[in-house]
């Protein structure tokens, strides 16, 4: 058996390659993927050659952790079964190139247990799984913090912002404020403001969500802060943060880093989706063939009108 993967060669260099697949073991799963997204966050990063030092990172390697599809073969001891939709995060089935994060491909085989069964009435908008989980860990700390700070600023209107948006409008806190700097992306919102941060004289917010992954930021945000409040850094930054001492000490701000998501973090989005209490409706905004993947990575990475990009492996399933 064999899967067409998108396997970045060197920076910039994709290429569609056929590449083998492993037999499928009594735990294992084979899977015919429908979907695969595009992260404008890691694989940005991987893509343009910017991502720091990271555990498996190197060249060739094949990107992919936001992954739908449908199983086609299951082991005796698979507790999923042939013919579910499952979402894939990753996958490392392949040899000869690296598997970071290893799921944009027409084919996978993984453990079973790695996968998590998603609704048929999701579609392609099952992709969106991992970054609602990475919002929802950003929140809740993994279900480890014993009170929930609503963010009341979030910077950043791509699809991270607008999970947060609405997951904290979901949840009956206070709508928040989204700061936005490029037009395009201003409209959208679903019971919240975005603005351009130049229209806000707030210096009193108590949680700041920073998901737009610009590192130069944080004095801006800490001039913002009430006393004691807090900055939650989810995107992902190459450069190092820095900030001036002084207005930090004097706001004792807060500032802490989420980490990556977890399967509780999943396992709390798809409930929340499937009793619709969080939509995933109008984040996808592009759909490409993987035959244009080159094209589709350009558009995700390039145009401000592109919230997510999906390749469409649905031929193959």
């Amino acid at each position: 058996m064999h899967a067409h993967t998108v396997v970045f060669k060197n920076p910039q260099q994709l290429a569609l390659e056929k590449l083998s697949l492993p037999s499928v073991g009594e735990e294992d799963i084979q899977i015919a993927v429908e979907y695969s997204g595009i992260s404008t966050g890691t694989e940005r990063l991987l893509w343009d050659g910017s991502m720091p030092p990271f555990p498996g990172m190197g060249y060739p390697l094949v990107p992919g952790y936001e992954t739908v599809g449908r199983v086609t073969h299951a082991g005796s001891k698979s507790s999923i079964k042939e013919g579910q939709r499952v979402f894939v995060p990753g996958a490392n089935c392949f040899q000869g190139v690296r598997s970071l994060f290893g799921a944009s491909a027409s084919h996978l085989v993984t453990n079973h247990a790695r996968v998590m069964p998603v609704s048929e009435s999701l579609g392609a908008q099952a992709v969106l799984l991992a970054l609602a989980a990475t919002a929802y860990h950003a929140v809740s700390m993994g279900g480890k913090r014993e009170k929930i700070i609503a963010p009341d600023l979030i910077i950043g209107h791509g699809v991270m912002g607008r999970l947060l948006a609405r997951m904290t409008v979901a949840s009956g806190a206070r709508a928040p404020t989204v700061w936005e700097t490029q037009d395009a992306r201003r409209a959208g919102a679903e019971g919240y403001n975005v603005i351009h941060p130049d229209e806000d004289d707030r210096r009193d917010y108590e949680s700041i969500y920073e998901v737009s992954g610009d590192a130069s930021i944080l004095d801006k945000l800490i001039l913002r802060l009430k006393p004691m409040g807090e900055i939650v850094l989810a995107g992902f930054y190459k450069e190092k943060l820095a900030f001036d001492y002084a207005p930090a000490f004097m706001r004792e701000a807060q500032i802490r880093t989420a980490a990556e998501w977890k399967r509780a973090d999943l396992q709390a989005v798809t409930e929340l989706v499937n009793t619709g209490r969080l939509s995933l409706q109008g984040l996808i905004t592009h759909h490409e063939n993987p035959s244009h993947a080159r094209q589709a990575y350009e558009v995700a990475f390039g145009d401000a009108m592109c919230l997510k990009m999906v390749l469409d492996w649905s031929s193959n399933a």
